[in-house]
């Protein structure tokens, strides 16, 4: 099966934000803000879609939680997507994780 883990990183605790440049015109590029004159774009926290090894769901959450427990994230949702999108909300909801208090099934 393909799982994927969605959870929203915040900023560092030395940086209030992420800043990245925003350039409709070159989509896929990366530049250094220091040489760009592109629009800078503030968040205080990047969402994100992460593909998961396993065969099954038991080993599927215990990827997950490696991956949130070992970043900045607190909390994560587990979905099983046999389409291997990287849309957010695709496919059906298996679990949601939040650290502290585990893991809930859907």
């Amino acid at each position: 099966m393909n799982y994927f883990l969605e959870y929203t990183v915040p900023a560092g605790p030395d940086n209030a934000e992420f800043e990245f440049p925003y350039d409709e015109i070159r989509t896929g590029n990366t530049i250094p803000l220091s040489e760009t004159d592109a629009e800078i774009i503030h968040t205080p926290e990047l969402p994100a879609r992460t593909g998961i090894v396993g065969a099954s769901i038991p080993e599927a959450k215990l990827e997950a939680e490696q991956l949130i427990i070992h970043s900045r994230a607190t909390e994560g949702a587990l979905y099983e997507d046999p389409s291997n999108s990287l849309q957010a909300g695709v496919g059906r909801l298996v679990a949601t994780f939040v650290e502290g208090r585990g893991w809930q099934d859907a």
